[in-house]
């Protein structure tokens, strides 16, 4: 990319979230990714060329060690014309949905840029054949124990079931997604299956799916629409079934939708070669707790009568949800039990603010930081090490729980030589597939209290929601023997 000779005709708007901006390049397969900042709050170029540095840094020396290599890519900071910038940032406007114009895209001369993700990154010579990507954020993919934990319902119903509720209260969505977490990242095909195609039905911001680099399915920036699982399967029919030897209507809808599932699931349960250094931290100290979510929708029957089917499931140690898992599930204490440690934290700044820099608040994110991560003792001792090493642990894990998993496929010839491991076999087609992990920026070390008032939202909303309403008939009794056999993560 040679800066003097930008075009902003040759890029397009891709997407934005809260923080950034990404465009995308019509012939290059990378992107470029701009801060967002409200109007008249804008930082310096200097300022602005070291955040984007932090989150380069993050990824590489911190994620990378959880994740893995082969999952997380890496980018570069660019230095780009000013007059190109604001010429581009004109040319995107009317693309952008009203809801995030809000916050302005910066224009102060620095970007990140980054491989496409959603084309094959394993193989960039296959990008003149057909490529779907599927984007999943799977969400938090497990029950918290902690002992600081003062609402009972927080060990029985996951985060995302919660919030759910409160989300279709606020607007946000107008229907409840039947999706939870906790199917997904059990490793019983059933209810992966199950999980997933909750996912397809009400997608929400939470699945989407590109053809070629560009959305074909799925909701724009948090704006609920109309989704056709009928044209989803028009445009996958002739990619997992070329002989075309399919009945066409509803029929032609369910075996399609249904080979998309089975090629997601035997690619989020792969085993990767790729050992990450966090593979040798001890296990999480989660010894007690449920592999299931009493708010899943997954037939409750099931989990009551098939207890010995269930128990002999489980994730591949090597499969990239159970290494999100583990990233996961350093957050030990809950919210509940971390604020707490930011209040100890913030009244010693109060005192010492020059040492904020010494406790890495910050940065930088390289070996120091992630070697202080490896600390899973739960014992206070009321120091501010102690507060400090579990603060960085929690921001590290709500990375995880908010990151989202990019697989692309593209279809492998019958002569061509693949390494088998890089090779996924549907019904009657064969892939070629890339995984790869994206939305991997810290939580900010600020948004502890924001976090904290919206768990309590989140149950107490819940809780109001339930007692105004009949028990529903898919929550398991409490009496009843639910038992499931918990992972070590």
């Amino acid at each position: 990319m040679e800066p003097e000779k930008m075009d902003e005709n040759e890029w397009s708007y891709h997407g934005e979230g809260n923080k950034s901006l990404v465009v995308s390049h019509s012939k290059s397969c990378v992107v470029l990714r701009f801060l967002k900042f409200l109007p008249n709050r804008n930082k310096s170029s200097d300022e602005v060329y070291q955040h984007l540095h932090n989150i380069l840094d993050f990824g590489k020396h911190i994620m990378k060690q959880f994740l893995g290599e082969n999952f997380v890519h890496q980018g570069e900071v660019v230095k780009l014309p000013l007059d190109f910038l604001k010429r581009l940032c004109l040319k995107i406007q009317s693309e952008r949905p009203e809801s995030r114009c809000e916050k302005e895209m910066d224009v102060s001369g620095y970007a990140m840029c980054l491989p496409n993700l959603t084309r094959l990154q394993t193989f960039p010579f296959l990008e003149c054949r057909p490529i779907f990507s599927i984007e999943i954020k799977p969400k938090c993919g497990f029950i918290p124990t902690s002992a600081h934990i003062t609402k009972d319902i927080k060990k029985k119903i996951c985060r995302f079931c919660m919030h759910q509720h409160l989300k279709i209260a606020k607007g946000k969505w107008k229907k409840v997604s039947k999706y939870c977490p906790l199917d997904l990242f059990s490793g019983n095909k059933q209810r992966m299956h199950f999980a997933l195609m909750n996912l397809l039905q009400e997608s929400q911001n939470n699945l989407k799916v590109f053809k070629n680099g560009e959305l074909i399915y799925g909701c724009k920036d948090d704006q609920d629409q109309f989704l056709d699982l009928n044209e989803l399967a028009h445009h996958l029919k002739s990619f997992f079934f070329p002989t075309n030897g399919l009945v066409s209507g509803h029929q032609c809808t369910k075996t399609v939708l249904k080979e998309l599932i089975h090629i997601l699931t035997t690619v989020l349960l792969c085993n990767s070669t790729d050992t990450a250094k966090a593979g040798n931290m001890n296990p999480i100290p989660v010894s007690q707790g449920r592999t299931y979510c009493r708010g899943s929708h997954f037939c409750p029957e099931l989990l009551l009568s098939s207890k010995n089917v269930m128990e002999t499931t489980g994730l591949p140690k090597g499969c990239i949800l159970y290494k999100t898992l583990q990233a996961q599930m350093l957050d030990m204490l809950d919210i509940e039990g971390l604020y707490p440690l930011y209040k100890r934290v913030e009244k010693y700044l109060e005192e010492f603010p020059e040492e904020r820099s010494t406790l890495l608040l910050d940065g930088p994110y390289d070996e120091i930081f992630f070697e202080r991560l490896k600390d899973l003792s739960l014992e206070d001792d009321g120091s501010i090490a102690f507060a400090v090493t579990k603060i960085q642990q929690y921001r590290v894990a709500m990375t995880a729980k908010d990151c989202s998993i990019m697989i692309s496929l593209s279809p492998a010839l019958l002569e061509e030589r693949f390494d088998p491991r890089s090779v996924i076999k549907g019904s009657k087609s064969s892939f070629i597939h890339s995984v790869s992990i994206l939305d991997l920026d810290l939580k900010p070390y600020e948004n502890i209290p924001h976090q904290y008032k919206r768990d309590s939202k989140i149950i107490n909303h819940y809780l109001k929601s339930i007692r105004a309403q009949d028990e529903p008939a898919h929550i398991l009794k409490e009496s009843e023997d639910c038992t499931l056999l918990l992972q070590n993560v």
